[in-house]
This record gives C-alpha cells, sequence and structure tokens, in this order.
C-alpha cells in the first residue's frame, strides 16, 4: 500500500507555486509548446484527488529569492492559497559575493507570511552542484550552508521540507537538462512525485527516490569527460557570464506563466 493511503488526506483547493525557472518549468517543454514543470504536475496530481482545485503558478525564470519575495508574495497572498510551493535561491548562490544567510532570510519571510495566512507550504533542498559538474564544485558550500538555513528556517515556521538532494538519483544526468541547471522532463517528474509523497497525497510512495536503470551508453571518462565539460562550459556557462556580466537575465521581459488561479484537468498537462 503507497504510504499516503495510510494517513488522513486534506483537501486542497487553491494552490499557488511561488519561485524561478525550476517552479517555471523549464527543462520541461519549451517556450513554443509550453512549459509543464514539477508546479504543473503536482497540480494534476492534486487535481485529481481534489475535486475544483484550482491553480496559479507565479514563478519567473531567473528570479532571486529578494525578487520572488518583493514580485510574488503579494500576490501569492491575494489568492489565498491552501497550499503553496516556495522554490528559489539557486540563482542567488550561483553569484558571486552570494549573502546565503540573507537569502534563507527571504524564504522565512515568504514561509511566515504564507503560513500565518493558512497556507500548507512546501518547499525543496538542493542538490550539490559538484555532483553534476565538477566546475562547481567551489558552489558546495554555499549551497550546503542555504539547506541548513532552510530546514532550520522551515521547522520554525512548519513548513514542509522535502529533502530530494539527499538520494543519489538526483546525481544521474538522465534527471537533468543539457545545461545542467535545470531539471529534465524526468527530473521534474520525479521532484513532483517526491512533494506529492511529502504532501503524502493518494497514490505517492518513495519510487520517485529509486535509480534509474543502467543507461544504455555509459558515461563518458577520461578524455571524453573532459571534452564534455568543455561543451557545457562553452554552450552554457559561457553565455549564462556574459549575461550576468552584462546585468541580464534570463527573466528580462517575462511575467508569470499562470498569474490567476485556473482549474486543472488532471494529466491535461495544467
Amino acid at each position: 500500500m503507497p504510504d499516503a493511503e495510510r494517513r488522513p488526506q486534506p483537501l486542497y483547493h487553491r494552490y499557488v507555486a511561488l519561485g524561478d525557472s525550476q517552479t517555471e518549468g523549464v527543462g520541461d517543454g519549451d517556450d513554443a509548446g509550453g512549459l509543464r514543470g514539477f508546479a504543473d504536475r503536482l497540480a494534476e496530481h492534486l487535481a485529481r484527488h481534489n475535486p475544483g482545485l484550482r491553480y496559479a503558478n507565479l514563478a519567473v525564470r531567473g528570479r532571486l529569492a529578494g525578487q520572488v519575495h518583493e514580485e510574488q508574495l503579494g500576490p501569492a497572498l491575494a489568492l489565498r492559497p491552501d497550499l503553496a510551493t516556495v522554490v528559489a535561491g539557486v540563482n542567488d548562490v550561483l553569484r558571486p559575493g552570494c549573502d546565503v544567510g540573507a537569502v534563507a532570510g527571504r524564504l522565512e519571510l515568504m514561509f511566515a507570511a504564507l503560513t500565518e495566512q493558512g497556507a500548507r507550504v512546501a518547499t525543496l533542498t538542493f542538490p550539490d552542484p559538484a555532483r553534476l559538474t565538477p566546475l562547481a564544485r567551489p558552489l558546495s558550500s554555499r549551497v550546503r550552508a542555504l539547506n541548513d538555513l532552510v530546514r532550520a528556517a522551515a521547522a520554525r515556521r512548519d513548513v514542509l521540507v522535502v529533502e530530494a538532494a539527499a538520494h543519489a538519483v538526483v546525481a544521474d544526468p538522465r534527471m537533468w537538462s543539457t545545461d545542467r541547471l535545470h531539471a529534465s522532463p524526468l527530473g521534474h517528474e520525479r521532484i513532483a512525485a517526491a512533494l506529492a509523497q511529502g504532501l503524502t497525497l493518494p497514490g505517492s510512495d518513495g519510487s520517485w527516490a529509486l535509480p534509474l536503470p543502467p543507461p544504455e551508453v555509459p558515461a563518458p571518462s577520461g578524455l571524453g569527460l573532459a571534452a564534455a565539460e568543455l561543451r557545457w562550459a562553452v554552450g552554457f556557462l559561457g553565455p549564462w557570464l556574459v549575461r550576468r556580466l552584462r546585468g541580464r537575465s534570463s527573466g528580462d521581459g517575462r511575467t508569470a506563466k499562470r498569474p490567476e488561479l485556473r482549474p486543472v484537468a488532471a494529466g491535461s498537462g495544467g
């Protein structure tokens, strides 16, 4: 029997997602055909067991935690969610001079405002970036520090923390897009399943954390691995650094894809 079927199930009527590109759904679909992402997938799961569920996604790619707080919290509170996800901070950690304490403080302000209004709030821990690319090893200590601070803030505010980062499967390259910054469709599916289990939704269990089957093509090693790292640096890291130097963001000129609460047809893609 799935874990979630053993516990009483709360009903959710209004789910609001706050965050950056992961919550927007980058890596799961495209701008031409539409993005899906873990929040859309979670909303679909919720809709199967919560008749009349309405869902809004306020996330915008490239946003820092402070921007999520300043731009999305007010609209989120106005929608009066009974369930909210808040996932932000990675964009901050990537920048030189990141104040991890300040990032966690912004997240806690959002946790507090949403829970005090009566919402059930959930968030995620972030994986060690060095497990995805060796070039990101200097960021590992920041990510660990942010995860620790998020756990502490969540404990103070009665927020659910889904420890997705603790499982080995998150380091599987198939869980990530080619840019190594955004989850792949499979990764978004697993994140949604992890949140569903954390929320004890019907039909959820721990299978999301199981390893993937062995890959058909072995991972590169030696010179092949070095060449792959170089291709990634040229194709993704370089353009990202250029945007930072120019003071630009991938989210410039963008707005939330789903700013209002709308019904969700289960399994429809949102």
